[in-house]
């Protein structure tokens, strides 16, 4: 997708705040360092529509974006961000549990794992809820241009045995930096927008 035209319309806490539209709505999930902001940044081709920040954990609320008038990317807070209290981050759980069993607009969900290191148990849990949830999963491994290219595949099945990744899912390598798997992510989402 070319992308002109990307806006946020509102960050939402409860159902009632979501968007009244029926554009297909696409998630994107991860810890709170994985490079969510830098993600949508870069799939928009804005330097700062979705913000990044110094401090993980600071998406509290369900951010939407409007990307072309033609779908919702949703942001959903980080997890495994430990300066948060437990009562927060159950909070947080109910609020995306919520919006990924309730919303008739979620197409899929943009799992964000850092390509880096094995992922957490956080990024487990994650996975195994969507796919016992039934609900479409693209797995984008972020910050792959900190690994030399000769090491990717190694790093890939890693990731894909821990998460006991199921091959009919989409499996994307990907780097804001380099612009590394870009094409493929949209290609991926776009799949899910009909």
């Amino acid at each position: 997708m070319n992308v002109n035209h990307a806006d946020i319309v509102i960050s939402a806490v409860q159902p009632e705040q979501y968007p009244k539209t029926n554009l297909p709505e696409i998630a994107l999930a991860g810890r709170s360092n994985v490079g969510k902001s830098s993600f949508i940044n870069t799939l928009v081709n804005r330097k700062n529509l979705a913000r990044t920040s110094g401090k993980p954990g600071k998406t509290q609320t369900l951010n939407f974006y409007i990307i072309e008038d033609s779908l919702h990317f949703v942001d959903v807070p980080g997890y495994g961000y430990a300066k948060v209290s437990k009562t927060e981050r159950a909070k947080w759980g109910k609020m995306i549990e919520t919006y990924l069993t309730e919303r008739e607009q979620l197409r899929a969900v943009v799992s964000l794992v850092d390509m880096r290191h094995a992922p957490s148990t956080e990024d487990i849990q994650m996975y195994e809820f969507l796919k016992y949830y039934n609900i479409p999963v693209i797995v984008v491994a972020t910050k792959c241009d900190k690994i030399p290219r000769g090491k990717w595949n190694k790093h890939e099945s890693m990731i894909k045995k821990k998460l006991n990744f199921d091959p009919s899912d989409d499996f994307i390598i990907f780097s804001s930096e380099t612009k590394e798997g870009k094409d493929k992510a949209w290609k991926a989402i776009e799949s899910y927008m009909d």
